[in-house]
């Protein structure tokens, strides 16, 4: 991975994590001073305590990646130590995705006219799930290469012995 895509990738993960953290502090804020404005229309104290949930859930995966990318930088990305931080993309992206579904049902009650609204949202809840069940196929494929990076050492050791 080249200089200018790990700084590219990082000054994005920077900002994003920057820009949560900002929203997050400000939905907290709007809880805690009771400045919140809900006229009764929808129930917006729950659906903001998702979104800060649903923020974190991101910030983690957000410092997986970083660490992530950080390993690759260093060429150690094929180590066991990556498997903790692949699985926590995925544990993030399941808890967005359970998110998600928690929204779903707080906002169907005031689709009753219109469920089509409610079934799109719960397919998007069912595509955040692919999301994970694809990291998760990337996670078997870099468990292969570590298992193949491991079998060359071992060989790459036995052939020196015998030279």
């Amino acid at each position: 991975m080249g200089k200018l895509a790990v700084r590219a990738l990082r000054a994005v993960l920077a900002v994003v994590l920057l820009g949560t953290v900002f929203v997050q502090a400000s939905m907290v804020w709007v809880l805690v001073s009771g400045n919140d404005p809900e006229d009764g229309s929808l129930p917006l104290t729950p659906l903001r305590l998702i979104t800060v949930l649903g923020m974190v859930s991101a910030q983690v995966a957000l410092v997986c990646v970083w660490r992530l990318v950080a390993m690759v930088r260093r060429g150690t990305v094929f180590s066991h130590t990556a498997f903790r931080y692949v699985d926590g993309v995925i544990g993030a992206i399941v808890a967005a995705a359970l998110l998600w579904f928690a929204v779903t049902a707080i906002n169907a009650p005031g689709q009753r006219e219109d469920p089509g609204v409610t079934v799109i949202m719960g397919g998007v809840g069912v595509a955040i799930l692919g999301v994970a069940l694809i990291v998760l196929v990337l996670r078997m494929l870099l468990a292969q290469a570590v298992a193949r990076d491991v079998e060359a050492a071992q060989m790459q050791a036995e052939l020196n012995e015998v030279i």
